[in-house]
């Protein structure tokens, strides 16, 4: 096997996953963070912090730094650094890691929406509503004044909660039991995702199919298509089969 010199677009547990696997195969391997998290969990490696300054600053990036494999390991619904790295890649090898959608079973009340708007739109009024849609969007459901709850988040919002919201601050994975507890002690009438995906947080999704609560769920953003993979494996695998170049 060639080694290669590999920039992980990362700050997700797959991406974490991911470097590790591939340092011990052998690549010479860099995490970059957007800067979002204040304080993520590193991976092993090297780590770079910050924004790269569009598709065009990270192609130069790439290039300076010889880089010659670029995987997109961001949040499904990081769409922008996920379009930015098509733009950048050109004849570098660009392979996305992106976890599966979660699916309803029959017994799941999901609304389906398409975004954030159609979301607030989506709920009843007095909801009592539990949002686990991260700090960034929180301001158009905790500003309309007919609806309350839990938001739970990993970092406190910069802007400041209405009294009739609560604040959780907690990093996952969550088990049932504790999704449970949490919708049953806040009266929780609404939930309220973005199809993320993943093992870490389904957790509230069966609590909620056990409680017979409904979920408002946000559907993923588009993104340009690439080669795509859902394990960590299977990208491992597909650059260890890429030429010495890479393009």
């Amino acid at each position: 096997m060639q080694a290669k010199k590999i920039l992980i677009l990362g700050g997700t547990r797959d991406a974490r996953q991911l470097a590790f696997r591939l340092i011990h195969a052998g690549h010479d391997v860099t995490t970059s963070f957007a800067g979002v998290t204040e304080h993520p969990i590193q991976p092993e490696g090297k780590v770079r912090v910050g924004g790269f300054g569009g598709a065009a600053g990270l192609r130069h990036y790439l290039v300076s730094e010889n880089y010659n494999v670029l995987v997109d390991a961001t949040h499904p619904f990081a769409a922008q650094i996920s379009a930015n790295a098509v733009d950048a890649a050109g004849n570098i090898a660009l392979v996305r890691l992106e976890r599966p959608a979660w699916v309803a079973r029959p017994e799941d009340h999901w609304i389906n929406v398409a975004d954030i708007s159609a979301a607030v739109d989506a709920l009843p009024p007095q909801a009592k509503v539990m949002l686990t849609i991260g700090r960034k969007e929180v301001a158009p459901f905790v500003t309309r004044p007919d609806i309350s709850g839990v938001a739970r988040m990993i970092e406190p919002t910069s802007i400041p909660l209405p009294a009739i919201w609560k604040l959780i601050l907690e990093r996952p994975p969550f088990s049932l039991a504790s999704e449970i507890a949490v919708l049953r002690e806040n009266g929780i009438t609404h939930i309220v995702s973005k199809n993320a995906g993943g093992g870490e947080t389904e957790m509230k999704l069966v609590a909620a199919r056990n409680l017979n609560i409904p979920v408002v769920m946000i559907a993923r953003p588009f993104k340009p298509a690439v080669t795509t993979y859902s394990s960590v494996e299977a990208v491992n695998t597909h650059i260890s089969k890429l030429g010495s170049k890479c393009g």
